[in-house]
């Protein structure tokens, strides 16, 4: 057998050995086992316990589900409209969204039925009322399984509550001085509820806004469902010589309770905390810690409908 014919391929007195190429570096074993280990991990991400896969996109964060109370004052929907919009615009691609209990649309059920995926449910009220322990609660354990859900504390007690309380009272004219201390006070005006970890809270509030004042006594008192009544609390005040005393709305936005709490002040009545830039943050705060809290879906609130421990942590 012949040789193959290569006189072609090389010129004259060349070598005949092909000319070597330049080998591509080779990973170590270390780093092809990190590279297969990172791509089987990316890979797993997107699948579900069930085997089936989830989406490739980048998963996105619980929408935010604001729950106001709903009123006929149509000073309270736009309120809360802009207290959510600056929600928004502290946490810009945040999904925030609304849903009232009463009253007015869209209402809380509607909100969730238009929902998928996971959510946060912030309660825009101020204690651990019927609202926050049953109604809040049932209308999950009805919204279906499509939803897995985390219901934050009410918004109340908190000190991001009191500086919008004092920031209100401070737009009303609210100011002290050597002269008028000693006869000054507050009323601090809430909606009432027979619930007594509702009172309880509102106590708390009362104390923090007291200690924010520099000791200026503030008496809660109630628009229904407990007492006193604002007329018996601005009475005991008077009593104690306290005559010049302004009424701090404990109220998220306006609504027939807060008229009827300002109209009885004999000095200054403040604005609802409504929009107030400590609000906003409040309604923040309260989505992140409820984030550290385990989902719930519809079939686990119909077992625990009062979901209390969640709602405790101020």
């Amino acid at each position: 057998m012949t040789e193959p014919e290569t006189s072609h391929l090389f010129p004259q007195g060349q070598p005949t050995t092909p000319p070597r190429s330049h080998p591509l570096p080779l990973d170590s074993t270390a780093q092809l086992l990190t590279r297969i280990t990172a791509q089987l991990g990316s890979q797993l991400s997107h699948v579900r316990l069930n085997g089936t896969r989830t989406s490739m996109t980048p998963t996105a964060r619980p929408a935010l589900v604001a729950v106001a109370h709903g009123s006929r004052d149509p000073g309270a929907l736009r309120t809360v409209t802009a207290l959510l919009e600056r929600v928004r615009e502290l946490r810009p691609g945040l999904d925030v969204r609304l849903g009232h209990i009463e009253l007015n649309r869209p209402l809380l059920p509607d909100t969730l039925a238009a929902l998928e995926g996971q959510a946060v449910v912030v309660p825009l009220l101020l204690g651990r009322g019927h609202h926050v322990k049953h109604d809040i609660p049932h209308t999950l354990a009805t919204a279906g399984r499509h939803l897995s859900a985390r219901v934050a504390a009410p918004l109340g007690p908190h000190p991001l509550l009191v500086e919008a309380l004092y920031g209100r009272l401070v737009e009303a004219g609210w100011h002290l001085d050597a002269r008028t201390v000693r006869g000054t006070g507050v009323v601090l005006a809430a909606a009432g509820s027979r619930d007594p970890d509702s009172a309880a809270d509102t106590r708390r509030t009362a104390m923090l806004l007291s200690e924010r004042l520099g000791g200026v006594p503030v008496l809660p008192a109630y628009s229904s469902a407990a007492s006193p009544t604002v007329p018996e609390a601005l009475r005991a005040l008077a009593a104690r010589g306290r005559h010049r005393v302004a009424v701090a709305s404990y109220f998220t936005a306006p609504g027939r309770f807060a008229a009827e709490s300002a109209a009885k002040a004999p000095w200054i009545a403040a604005a609802p905390m409504g929009a107030h830039p400590a609000m906003a943050r409040l309604v923040l705060h309260r989505y992140e810690e409820a984030l550290t809290r385990t989902p719930t879906t519809a079939r686990d609130a119909e077992f625990a409908p009062t979901l209390t421990p969640a709602l405790l942590s101020a």
